[in-house]
């Protein structure tokens, strides 16, 4: 029975072969890898990626995608909303190949390499999601609305450049990687598409991430003036001692100073007395 694309899940299916085969060489999975699938949905990049790993951990929310799914032996299916998800906490699968050559295939704790096409209409809270367990991360690789993949890529001083810029190039080096137009998914969305390449930062800096997303929102939410319209009353209200430069728009600020603020916030607010 033909599946009928659902639109409270944001359904659209990938079915340009050329496309899906572009995916998978940028993703070059080896059979060593332990793979996350987000959203395999028909299994267009599932097939492809699950014949080079031997076996893949799926993450599907339909009930019937994942009956579905549960019939290939090789897959691990997990029925959920990925925003319930818990990555630290996944083990899935891989093929081992012992001294013998013999395939076997084991749970493994390894870092993850998380893919997908993401469901466009919740994108942005699955990114944020995945912030918080980036430490169990090797890489990502997501499909995504061209103008979020714009945004997340964005440098300073850009009409694009943003919140999601900061809080993910904070912690991540990422790349656009691949366009990929309406017409390679049925049903087309309305708008291009873009594959970005997503790699943890070796040493990022070490900051309060709540404390980072608070100051970076109330930064830009009057991009348009400058900071000590906004920031700037807030840093006030926090107490700030420091020097900061609020003769500039929001847009205007690279990362590493938004990041650098913030660990200055956190290293003059006061820390529990461990017991």
């Amino acid at each position: 029975m033909k599946h009928i694309p659902r639109k409270r899940f944001g359904q659209h299916f990938l079915a340009d072969a050329n496309i899906i085969d572009a995916i998978v060489s940028a993703i070059a999975p080896k059979p060593e890898d332990c793979m996350v699938e987000i959203g395999p949905g028909l299994a267009a990049l599932t097939q492809p990626l699950v014949e080079r790993l031997g076996h893949l951990t799926v993450i599907e929310l339909d009930r019937d995608l994942a009956a579905r799914l549960r019939q290939h032996p090789q897959l691990q299916v997990i029925e959920s909303d990925v925003l319930r998800v818990n990555f630290s906490e996944i083990m899935p699968k891989r093929r081992m190949d012992s001294a013998q050559t013999a395939i076997k295939i084991v749970a493994d704790n390894s870092k993850l390499r998380i893919v997908g096409n993401l469901p466009y209409n919740i994108s942005t809270p699955i990114l944020f999601h995945l912030l918080g367990c980036v430490e169990r991360v090797q890489d990502q690789h997501f499909m995504l609305q061209k103008e979020v993949v714009d945004r997340m890529v964005a440098r300073p001083a850009t009409a694009a450049y943003g919140r999601l810029s900061v809080m993910l190039q904070w912690r991540y080096a990422m790349e656009n990687v691949l366009h990929v137009p309406p017409e390679s998914f049925d049903p087309p969305p309305r708008v291009d598409s873009a594959v970005v390449r997503m790699l943890p930062l070796a040493e990022p800096a070490v900051l309060d991430v709540d404390r980072l997303s608070e100051l970076v929102q109330v930064a830009f939410s009057m991009r348009r003036k400058l900071l000590r319209h906004s920031l700037g009353k807030w840093l006030e209200a926090q107490g700030f001692q420091g020097a900061f430069d609020l003769q500039r728009r929001a847009e205007e600020v690279p990362v590493h100073e938004y990041t650098a603020l913030a660990q200055l916030l956190f290293n003059q607010t006061p820390q529990p007395i461990a017991k």
